[in-house]
């Protein structure tokens, strides 16, 4: 028996789907304005899940030891990012905050980042997503302390079901002195909300 989530699913049958989907709406998907949109949306759907295809850890293993004795809380606020939820397969748009406290050694800022987007890049919950961030960063750099805060706004809320505009979901996992010394926590919090 194979294990259905490791089947190649080639471009031909993913379009075909988009089709179904379509004929399953009530249009005709080989109507001038739907003929590419099948492509498209393989295209589209490449690009969103394009985390599936990554490594996250990977990002991290170039460190610098280097930094002058450097051992304060690095934070990068205000990371953007786009993910879909799994219940719904519906954007979550928001920011990332996440810092860290070095043990001798750091990171590149821009590969923060790309871990950010490795996991949003993926169908996701925002509680996991917020959890598989600050778990890589803490594992792979072993900081003293991680403090990662998501703040994003669900269609799967806002355009379906209780259609709640305005509303944005906070989450935040905290590891090491982040989660046992108030006052790192502290100077985290006030340090994202500069």
């Amino acid at each position: 028996m194979s294990d259905k989530s490791t089947e190649t699913v080639t471009t031909e049958q993913a379009e075909e789907a988009v089709r179904t989907l379509l004929r399953w709406a009530g249009d005709d998907p080989a109507r001038e304005g739907l003929r590419d949109t099948p492509r498209r949306v393989a295209r589209a759907y490449r690009q969103w899940f394009a985390g599936y295809a990554q490594d996250p850890t990977a990002f991290l293993q170039r460190t610098f030891e280097e930094v002058a004795g450097y051992d304060e809380i690095i934070v990068l606020r205000q990371i953007p990012f786009e993910s879909h939820c799994e219940h719904h397969l519906a954007a979550i748009v928001g920011h990332v905050h996440v810092g860290y406290l070095p043990r001798r050694r750091v990171v590149g800022i821009s590969k923060l980042a790309r871990v950010v987007d490795a996991y949003a890049k993926r169908l996701q919950v925002q509680e996991k997503l917020t959890a598989q961030i600050a778990q890589c960063i803490h594992d792979t750099l072993q900081p003293l302390g991680v403090g990662v805060v998501v703040d994003a706004t669900h269609a799967c809320m806002t355009t379906r079901g209780v259609h709640k505009r305005g509303v944005s979901m906070v989450t935040s996992t905290l590891l090491g002195s982040f989660r046992d010394d108030a006052r790192t926590r502290d100077e985290f919090m006030r340090l994202i909300r500069l």
